[in-house]
Order: C-alpha cells, then sequence, then structure tokens
C-alpha cells in the first residue's frame, strides 16, 4: 500500500507550516513578546495550579474564562469561542463552512495559517495581492466577493507580516459588500491599540478574532472569536468538547486579573518598535512599512540570504522572505527587548557598511 497516495492532492501539495528551530541567543524571527512574567506573578500562577484536579477533563467549552472576557470586552458569554490558540479557532471556521465550492478570500501576503487551514479543509483559496502600499486593492478585493462569494475572508488587522493596518474604509466596504463571514484578526491589538469589535453592531457578518499569545501568554494557546450568537452556536458543533487544557484556562484567568503588567509590557513594545523604526527608515537600501504590530517589515535593495547569515552568525535570528508575491528581498523583525533592538541595529548598520549599500 502505498501510503502517500491516501492523502488528497491538496494536502500532498502544499508545505507544512515551518516552524524555525535555529538555536540563537537573540530570537527576533517569531513575533514573541521579549518580557517574561514577573517572578511574583508567576509564583502565584504556581500557587493556582496546586488547586487544579489534574483527575479531572477541563471545563468544556471554558465557561468560566468566556464569561470573564465578556465582561472584559462589553459582549456576552455566549457570543464567544475560545480555542487552543487563534489557530484552531481559524480551523474550525473553515471546517464549518466548507463545502464543494466553498471559497475563502484572503489579501496576500497575509498569516499563512488562513491559506494551510482552508485548503486543509477542502475549501477553495482566492488570494489578492496587496496594493503597492501594502494595504488593500479595495477594486480588486470587491470584484473577488462578486466573482467567487466567499463563505470566509480573513483579514489581518495589524496584518502580519507587513505589520500595518488596513484601511478602515476598505475593510467597511469589503465586510458590506460580502456575503460571508468577515474575520478581523486582531492578533496584534496589544500594540496597535485599534479595535473594529464596536463595528459588530453594524455588520452581523463581522467576526473579531483575539489571542493573548502576543500579549506576553504564547505557551498557554489561549485565542477567541467574537461573533454573532448564531454563528458561535454552530462553530461550537465543530468544536472539540475539551479543546482547552484546565492549565492553560486556569492561568488565562489570573492573567487576566493582571492586566497592568502586560499593558506595560505592550508599552515597552512600542518603545521598542518606534526606536527601531527610527533607525531603519535614514538607513540606505530599506524601503520600511509603517508598522503598528510587535514587529517591522522592510524591503532591500541586498539579497537578504545574505544578512541573514550575517545576522546569526552573530547570534541574531530574523524572518527573510528572499520572494514575497511580488515583493524580493524581504525581512522581518520581531521587537525585542531594549537589549536585543540595540544589538540588532549595531549589527545591521555594520553589514551595511562592510556591504556599501
Amino acid at each position: 500500500m502505498e501510503i502517500v497516495g491516501l492523502i488528497r492532492k491538496e494536502i500532498r501539495e502544499q508545505r507544512a507550516y515551518a516552524v524555525e528551530e535555529t538555536s540563537c541567543p537573540i530570537k527576533l524571527d517569531a513575533n514573541e513578546n521579549p518580557y517574561n512574567l514577573p517572578a511574583e506573578l508567576r509564583r502565584r500562577l504556581c500557587d493556582r495550579l496546586a488547586d487544579i484536579e489534574f483527575h479531572r477533563y477541563p471545563e468544556a467549552g471554558s465557561p468560566s474564562l468566556r464569561r470573564r472576557l465578556a465582561t472584559q470586552l462589553g459582549v456576552a458569554a455566549d457570543e464567544i469561542m475560545v480555542g487552543n490558540g487563534s489557530d484552531e479557532i481559524i480551523q474550525i471556521l473553515c471546517t464549518a463552512m466548507a463545502g464543494p465550492t466553498a471559497t475563502v478570500l484572503l489579501p496576500f501576503p497575509t498569516f499563512v495559517m488562513y491559506r494551510i487551514a482552508a485548503v486543509n479543509c477542502g475549501c477553495r483559496v482566492r488570494e489578492v495581492p496587496l496594493d503597492d502600499a501594502c494595504d488593500l486593492d479595495l477594486d480588486a478585493m470587491l470584484a473577488a466577493v462578486r466573482d467567487v462569494r466567499p463563505v470566509l475572508t480573513f483579514l489581518s488587522y495589524p496584518n502580519n507580516p507587513t505589520g500595518n493596518c488596513f484601511a478602515g474604509e476598505k475593510i467597511a466596504a469589503i465586510i458590506a459588500a460580502s456575503p460571508g463571514i468577515v474575520v478581523v484578526d486582531e492578533a496584534y491589538f496589544p500594540f496597535s491599540g485599534r479595535t473594529l469589535l464596536p463595528w459588530r453592531e453594524r455588520y452581523p457578518n463581522l467576526a473579531i478574532l483575539r489571542t493573548v499569545s502576543k500579549a506576553g501568554l504564547a505557551a498557554l494557546r489561549v485565542g477567541f472569536v467574537v461573533a454573532a450568537r448564531e454563528l458561535i452556536g454552530e462553530l461550537n458543533k465543530v468544536r472539540l468538547p475539551y479543546n482547552v487544557n484546565t492549565l492553560s484556562q486556569q492561568l488565562a484567568l489570573a492573567c487576566l486579573d493582571c492586566g497592568e503588567i502586560f499593558d506595560r509590557h505592550a508599552r515597552e513594545v512600542v518603545a521598542g518598535r518606534e526606536f527601531l523604526a527610527a533607525r531603519l527608515v535614514g538607513m540606505p537600501g530599506i524601503r520600511l512599512v509603517e508598522s503598528a504590530a510587535n514587529f517591522l517589515f522592510f524591503c532591500c535593495t541586498f539579497d537578504v540570504n545574505r544578512i541573514w547569515k550575517y545576522l546569526l552568525e552573530r547570534g541574531i535570528l530574523v524572518k527573510v522572505f528572499p520572494v514575497l508575491g511580488n515583493l524580493r528581498n524581504c525581512m522581518r523583525i520581531t521587537v525585542g527587548s531594549a537589549e536585543e533592538n540595540e544589538k540588532f541595529i549595531k549589527v545591521f548598520q555594520e553589514f551595511i557598511a562592510r556591504q556599501g549599500v
């Protein structure tokens, strides 16, 4: 028996999501928060774990966490579904909407898991390139809406990997024209401070996706979606009953009561982003995209594989995109600690000076 032959053609033809496993002292490639929780908070979290009944299943559907999130966001608990990271929610959405003619609409480039999840669930995918300013090409997006009538449209806000927030009027036009659900992914909300959550009253087909990962709790794998209760009810039929483990639920609950810590870390990240941007914008050979996230994205006039190797040899790991649609020689740099940011700029400037860019 040829095992591979049993796998769907669409699965065989795609690549798995690649996670960089290179060990490096300064890791600026994965959009992680550079700040761990304070020692006192970590001790309190450990104390909380002591009361967990490890022989019992988790709370099915995370009701305690949903109620706490609902209070914080000013929505109803039955308008929220919690997932094992936002990745699971993306997969649940695609599974629930999948069908022989179901199409998922995406701008390009954007978060790759939208496409992977859609293909894995048997959906068709229509990608529309961003315009020259890395914003939505509204005419092309609306034409695609009319052409394929997507069941799902994913819009990352801010967008990953470019870091910018798409123009609000363009997003509004796409939501209004869409016959399906438009998911606005606000994974980087802690750093942008921008949300379209109030728009739900105007657009019932709008869903807001969030995660606690970027705020500094990536290890927990907790994400959630806010949407019409009718949609949440259907998505819960797809969600596995114990999809979020007890440890993650309890630790997320505890951390929601410590918002000032995460707010302070977010402010430090934003300050680091502005420091990096101010130094990169004037460098020769760099075209920087304005970022509202915890990373910066720019295109270079030189081979990014060379700078990637140069940085790695000096203990700094970044993410490069030699070819990204119509874009060439692009790099994404996660905002690190103040010390890490200084080291990156110093090494990057050394490279440019040596290459005579």
